[in-house]
């Protein structure tokens, strides 16, 4: 195993999914902060029929589990365009990976691709671009190690989105009634006289 595999205190496997190109991109977390470990793309396009590419996007992501050893896979959740037939290759391209994981006990959390864009950039609306320089600026990534297709990028956001996500401090929530609050805080409650 690599050495700045074995040294990370978390590995998180980010996938971009896609039926053509599939991006993956993998973030060490090391005292508290995050590195690219790795990025690129399972090129899909010249296999024959959909289900060659699904087996191959399950055959890869198992490799990727193997090879990267991550503690959780964080996975773009498509989003609903007009071309059903589109959403319907996506969603499985999208399970089978998420399956890949699963056989091997990695927990999953899916991102809408608006949330991944938000926390990377601030801006839910962000171009692909923006979010690969913002990439680059934050986990200082080399320009020359920047030439692969934007969906190696969006795999990496991903990942590093799940880092920020699952770094935020957990806020206690409140009672949802007056019942609830009163079964908490019976000390809080004056006696009646």
């Amino acid at each position: 195993m690599d050495t700045k595999i074995k040294e990370a205190d978390r590995i998180i496997l980010g996938i971009d999914p896609g039926t053509v190109v599939m991006g993956y991109g993998i973030v060490g977390i090391y005292r508290g902060k995050p590195a690219m470990i790795a990025m690129g793309v399972i090129e899909l396009a010249k296999l024959g029929d959909h289900y060659t590419r699904l087996g191959r996007i399950y055959e890869r992501v198992s490799m990727l589990v193997d090879q990267y050893c991550p503690d959780e896979l964080s996975i773009e959740a498509p989003f609903f365009g007009k071309n059903v037939q589109s959403m319907l290759k996506l969603g499985r391209a999208q399970g089978v990976a998420m399956a890949a994981a699963l056989s091997r006990q990695v927990p999953i959390t899916e991102y809408e691709p608006r949330s991944i864009k938000l926390a990377i950039t601030g801006n839910g609306a962000a171009s692909k671009e923006q979010v690969a320089e913002m990439l680059r600026r934050i986990l200082n990534i080399p320009q020359e190690s920047m030439n692969l297709k934007l969906d190696a990028t969006d795999a990496l956001a991903a990942a590093l989105c799940h880092f920020y996500e699952s770094s935020k401090p957990a806020i206690a929530r409140g009672p949802k009634s007056w019942k609830e609050f009163i079964a908490r805080n019976p000390d809080k409650i004056a006696p009646t006289r």
